[in-house]
């Protein structure tokens, strides 16, 4: 399935035209996601090396890519930050934006990149906890895409607030259901 996320209104970037989203779930929880970009990639800020993968925190505040989880009708959601340079983060939340820790992932998240001057892709794949394991999740898809000039556009399914917010649980438009076992 491609599902295309939207640029929110208050952080218009000119540098990239659309961002498209594909991904699969697959009955034992692993994840595949591909983020593709399409629009001047010249004009957009990334990591110097391309070739690490490391959990690290703050990736949000430059070019990433994000994956929110909840159980339907549950509090409790986690979130996925997935920088071009392949380092990676992972949260738990017990509740919108309150009880964040580390959310411990048995394998660190598998992450690739290409790109030209007209498009960068990020696919990555990585598996869930057993306790996280479900048929079906709400899910958010997002980016944070940074230009040379510092300036930032947000890209998500969905904008349910006035100002920006991935964490809004309304933002969490996409039903990832489990392929078939």
């Amino acid at each position: 399935m491609r599902l295309n996320l939207q640029c929110h209104s208050m952080t218009p970037v000119s540098a990239i035209d659309q961002i498209a989203v594909e991904w699969s779930m697959s009955a034992s929880g692993t994840i595949w996601l591909r983020y593709h970009a399409d629009g001047n990639v010249e004009e957009i800020t990334l990591p110097d090396n391309l070739d690490q993968s490391q959990r690290m925190d703050n990736l949000w505040q430059n070019t990433c890519f994000e994956l929110f989880l909840g159980e339907p009708g549950k509090e409790p959601y986690c979130e996925f930050n997935f920088s071009p340079s392949g380092n990676w983060a992972a949260y738990s939340f017990d509740r919108y934006r309150d009880g964040m820790d580390q959310f411990a992932l048995a394998q660190p998240p598998e992450i690739h990149m290409d790109f030209s001057d007209t498009h960068m892709a990020l696919e990555v794949t990585f598996g869930l906890p057993d306790i996280w394991v479900r048929e079906e999740f709400d899910a958010g898809l997002s980016a944070v895409i940074e230009t040379q000039d510092g300036e930032k556009s947000l890209w998500a399914l969905a904008h349910p607030a006035a100002n920006p917010d991935f964490h809004h649980r309304d933002g969490f438009t996409l039903k990832m259901e489990a392929a078939e076992r």
